[in-house]
């Protein structure tokens, strides 16, 4: 996707604007486009990837993500696996069976090892989404009651409990 173009129409919109005023103001408009093209390709870049992540939310499984190309960014179109008729379902993390509220995103920064982090990225790639999706929809998974391990505590006289309680 090329921002060229958004980024020279904006720029011909502002110095259009100045021309309706003073030299000083050519002036000024014409040290401001050539400040503007960082910030404006800056601006598209959140923009489209806050859409990218509202269709990735309405088409889950399958996600959509940014990816940077040099100074272009470019749409991936991951689409879910399809079962074979007749055959297993393909191997994955299960959605939850509700929404999760997905009206707000935000950014969250992880430190992983190396290691680990390969390990994401192959999984990411065998399962075919980006490992965004694949940390989104592993967490959502962890977090339905049904996918929550049994555990253990111990309590100070000894006795143990197991499971979940409400």
């Amino acid at each position: 996707m090329d921002l060229d173009r958004y980024v020279s129409e904006l720029q011909t919109q502002l110095a259009a604007t100045a021309e309706h005023g003073d030299d000083a103001a050519r002036a000024v408009a014409e040290q401001l486009n050539a400040a503007l093209d960082a910030a404006v390709r800056l601006m598209l870049l959140g923009v489209l990837s806050d859409v990218a992540g509202e269709i990735t939310r309405q088409i889950a499984p399958g996600s959509v993500d940014v990816m940077l190309r040099g100074r272009d960014p470019q749409l991936v179109v991951t689409r879910p696996a399809m079962p074979e008729a007749g055959g297993p379902e393909a191997p994955g993390v299960a959605v939850p069976a509700e929404p999760l509220d997905d009206t707000v995103t935000s950014r969250t920064t992880l430190r992983l090892p190396d290691r680990l982090k390969a390990r994401v990225e192959q999984a990411a790639a065998e399962e075919g989404v980006s490992v965004n999706s694949w940390f989104v929809r592993a967490i959502a998974a962890a977090l339905e009651p049904a996918a929550r391990p049994a555990t253990t505590r111990k309590t100070s006289s000894g006795e143990r409990f197991t499971g979940w309680a409400r």
